[in-house]
């Protein structure tokens, strides 16, 4: 069954330093060494730091195909067939996740965008991030607000992306049973 999800609200949970994203990464690379599953990423905000913690993880050249770092509009939109409009949106997040997964022929893969600050973007307020998770028939979008310095903001995002990630997976490997009854 398909899942999709607009946008939810959510707090990005737990610690986001390099050593709690090292442990989520290596989590994210056990589920998809189970299944034999492989993981892409497209990243904004985050400049690199999830694909940075995923390429770290053991064995990740079993499972980890790359990942592009989608900086500029431009390249959202030209790259990863992000819709015309904005880009710090849930629309974008989904086509980051759904066109990095098409570009390196992934089974799963993780996108974020946001305005890390100290300025809003698009006209969402710094702080506002956006991450996709897509795989399977699983697709689903969550929004964060945060609240604190860009550096912050960008580590807390990489690690709820990996967290995102993890749950995608669990789904997708049988390992955790979706509840939310769609």
């Amino acid at each position: 069954m398909s899942r999709s999800s607009d946008t939810l609200e959510g707090p990005a949970n737990g610690p986001v330093d390099e050593d709690a994203q090292a442990v989520l990464a290596e989590r994210a690379g056990e589920l998809a060494l189970s299944r034999n599953l492989t993981v892409a990423a497209a990243e904004s905000l985050t400049g690199g730091m999830i694909s940075t913690a995923l390429a770290a993880a053991g064995r990740s050249s079993e499972w980890f195909l790359g990942s592009l770092v989608a900086y500029a509009s431009e390249v959202k939109h030209e790259v990863l067939d992000v819709p015309p409009g904005p880009v710090v949106s849930a629309t974008a997040a989904s086509a980051m996740a759904r066109g990095v997964r098409r570009l390196l022929k992934a089974d799963a893969a993780v996108a974020v965008t946001g305005a890390g600050g100290p300025g809003g973007q698009d006209g969402r307020d710094p702080g506002t991030v956006f991450i996709a998770f897509d795989g399977g028939d699983e697709h689903r979008v969550l929004r964060l607000n945060l609240d604190d310095e860009p550096k912050v903001v960008c580590a807390t995002t990489a690690a709820a992306a990996l967290r995102v990630l993890i749950e995608g997976l669990e789904v997708l490997t049988g390992q955790r049973e979706d509840t939310d009854g769609d």
